[in-house]
């Protein structure tokens, strides 16, 4: 993954053009003090699951258990999605303001239910990633758009893997936001300061979610980090911490709602970058980073890419056999909050670690990573009867090895074992083994 944050500065005007005899003739056309800068990969994915449970981006969906039959057969998928182009754009200096913008955008984007595999993998929908604008001015920085949510200070912290982000207990989101940041600098230390105000996971709520964090960055102490799979940079040993705090409330829990429920979610995020052995783009022999992420929260599962759990609203109550029985509408996105036996809104808790280490070889092109993520939950079983407990997981482990190698400065290919473990409401486990192949063109 290219690296997206910070978003680009403006590069410096030059020196301004001499003016005719007439001062005040008006303006004169600028042909020369923007930039535009164009990136991106080209990806080929070949990968083999054990199990016919994900689609190429697993993120944290559900494991088919066995004896069920996409539990015990395998399923290949050769696939292009996760392929990106983008735009950084940069605009002349105007008294003291620089203003930069991003355009991202992939293939992984949504599509009709009814899309068939030829559809979906030959055809697939492109998708906006970022899509923002961001205003540095003497006083504070301000974003504006869709970017990188501020929880977790994404994508500073993001683990090596060739496998498509955001893996299973990884912050991985990006969302419409309104952003002020102000980053004080000191020689080689920088401290960042930021809030947030972040499009809520439910509109009807009324209320925007709100982040904030702190990041420390010590620029004298870098280490080789590649981001995800295709982004590979020089990064300062990093600590973060972030928070967000956001309002839920739904309908009561009825057929024909009189009532609205309420109820708070809040998260907090630790991550951490360490340079154990220090290295540079241009000298990246034996050089080893350590990344790592710890969360926990509740009412946070969109933060994670594809989590639910299986959590749902459950069925009400039908003492009367009413045929259609009745059904309950909600307004917001599965896995979030749930209603207990007698009507009352809860929350669903996570928590999550994911640490990961990538070592560059003394042959510099080749390098290898592994990572480990565990979750966990503890009330997503709680609210349903134990017929309901076992289509929901509550404890998720993966971890995963990965090897690189840089044929050219544009061509990289990367192969990934990894396994993935969830472990059920009635205790039985599901296990999936990837295996993956990618190639990559940058530029």
């Amino acid at each position: 993954m290219p690296p997206m944050a910070p978003m680009p500065a403006a590069a410096p005007p030059p020196p301004a053009p001499p003016v005719g005899n007439n001062p005040l003739e008006g303006p004169q056309p600028i042909t020369s003090k923007w930039a535009t800068t164009f990136y991106g990969f080209a990806e080929f994915d070949a990968i083999n699951d054990s199990t016919q449970s994900f689609n190429d981006a697993a993120g944290n969906a559900a494991i088919i258990k066995k004896p069920a039959l996409g539990g015990k057969n395998d399923r290949t998928t050769f696939g292009m999605r996760n392929s990106r182009i983008g735009f950084k754009l940069t605009s002349p200096e105007y008294h003291g303001i620089k203003a930069s913008g991003v355009v991202e955008g992939d293939f992984l984007g949504n599509q009709p239910p009814t899309a068939t595999e030829q559809q979906l993998f030959s055809s697939p929908t492109f998708r906006v990633r970022h899509f923002a604008l961001k205003v540095e001015t003497p006083v504070v920085d301000m974003m504006f758009g869709q970017y990188w949510a501020l929880f977790g200070w994404q994508a500073y912290f993001d683990p090596n893997t060739v496998e498509i982000q955001g893996v299973p207990g990884e912050v991985f989101s990006r969302t419409a936001q309104a952003r002020i940041s102000k980053t004080i600098k000191s020689g080689d230390t920088a401290f960042d300061i930021a809030v947030a105000a972040v499009r809520p996971p439910q509109r009807d709520s009324g209320v925007p979610d709100g982040q904030a964090g702190l990041k420390f960055t010590y620029g004298g102490w870098k280490g080789v980090h590649t981001v995800g799979s295709a982004g590979t940079q020089a990064d300062g040993l990093a600590i973060g911490v972030s928070g967000v705090m956001r309002r839920f409330i739904v309908p009561n829990f009825n057929a024909e709602p009189t009532g609205r429920k309420g109820k708070t979610g809040m998260g907090i995020s630790i991550d951490a970058l360490l340079p154990v052995v220090p290295g540079t783009l241009e000298n990246r022999a034996n050089s080893l980073t350590l990344t790592g992420s710890f969360v926990t929260g509740t009412g946070i599962a969109d933060e994670y890419t594809g989590l639910t759990g299986g959590v749902a609203f459950p069925a009400l109550p039908n003492p009367s056999m009413a045929n259609p029985a009745p059904t309950y509408t909600s307004d917001i996105d599965p896995g979030l909050v749930t209603f207990d036996s007698s009507g009352g809104l809860h929350t669903i808790n996570w928590q999550s670690y994911i640490i990961g280490a990538q070592y560059f070889l003394p042959i510099p092109e080749v390098w290898i990573s592994a990572n480990y993520s565990h979750m966990k939950s503890s009330n997503a079983t709680r609210y349903v009867s134990s017929a309901g407990a076992a289509k929901i997981f509550d404890k998720s482990h993966w971890w995963d090895v990965n090897l690189f190698y840089d044929m050219t400065k544009a061509v990289r290919f990367g192969g990934e074992f990894a396994q993935f473990m969830q472990t059920y409401g009635d205790g039985k486990d599901a296990k999936n083994n990837r295996f993956q192949f990618s190639a990559f063109y940058i530029f």
